[in-house]
């Protein structure tokens, strides 16, 4: 079996890593490529400490964590080819050294109020060019996975990607677009003192938007949600249905300076369900 496409995912032998390791186990098996588990490891004091024999044994420890990871996802997917990368530095920068023919990327997250800023969860949407999958612990599964559309670029790309996972998981899908946001109107704030053209407006953006897919994916069972709400709470509200939100790095709004777009960063930080942010230049096309 080739390795010139494959699902990469980070582990650290934490619960949330292991989580994300299963999550990453059934998408290779799914879209049947290998799996590349990738572990970072680094010497935790400054250069001037440097203790050789030391580093030697960090490094050798990290192997075997590395290992017990690699074991776990074949036991989790055994049709599933596996291999172990080891990488050093900060995880987000390894796991972006592993990616150049990483279909997808899957980190684990902590939960919501443990999140750091500089964590891997948010660090490596920003930077990544491949959709990067950040599994979240949720409640029962619902079998739904919500697009954030906008008619953007970053949103067809979400929309794209949300539809490949529906087929895949045999799951639902649901297209949310929130349209109380000028970006969504080309800035012509006089459309929000008529709802009614607002509405009609965004309605068929978002129709246009899903029309393709329907027909690419007939059998992926699909609803439309206008709502007039910012995008980031009209998919805050449909997430807590959801096993998994898709957004795209940056939506109509985004400003090319940022890494990542309000909306798909405030998801990172807080939605109660999975996320993935597909970048526009990796996402599946039709």
């Amino acid at each position: 079996m080739s390795w010139g496409s494959y699902v990469l995912v980070g582990y650290d032998g934490s619960k949330e890593s292991e989580r994300a390791l299963r999550w990453a186990a059934q998408e290779a098996r799914l879209r049947r490529l290998p799996l590349t588990v990738c572990h970072a490891w680094r010497w935790p004091y400054p250069v001037s400490h440097i203790d050789y024999e030391g580093v030697a044994i960090v490094k050798r420890m990290a192997g075997h964590l590395l290992d017990h990871g690699v074991m776990l996802a074949e036991r989790m997917a055994p049709t599933v080819k596996v291999r172990g990368r080891l990488g050093d530095g900060p995880a987000y920068g390894a796991l972006l050294h592993e990616a150049e023919g990483a279909e997808l990327i899957v980190v684990g997250s902590h939960e919501r109020e443990d999140l750091a800023v500089g964590s891997t969860s948010l660090q490596l949407p920003a930077r990544a060019r491949r959709p990067v999958a950040v599994v979240r612990a949720s409640g029962a599964r619902r079998g739904e996975v919500v697009a954030g559309v906008d008619g953007s670029p970053g949103g067809d790309a979400a929309l794209a990607f949300a539809y490949e996972e529906a087929a895949l998981r045999g799951w639902r899908l649901r297209a949310v677009y929130g349209c109380r946001e000028p970006a969504a109107v080309g800035g012509d704030l006089s459309v929000f003192e008529d709802l009614d053209r607002l509405r009609q407006l965004c309605g068929e953006r978002l129709e246009r938007s899903v029309a393709p897919w329907r027909v690419k994916y007939p059998y992926v069972e699909t609803r439309t949600s206008l709502v007039v709400e910012p995008p980031r709470e009209a998919l805050f509200e449909a997430a807590r249905e959801a096993d998994l939100v898709v957004v795209g790095n940056r939506g109509a709004g985004g400003v090319a300076a940022l890494h990542l777009g309000a909306t798909s960063g405030a998801l990172l930080q807080h939605a109660p369900c999975s996320v993935a942010v597909v970048p526009s230049e990796g996402a599946p096309g039709l």
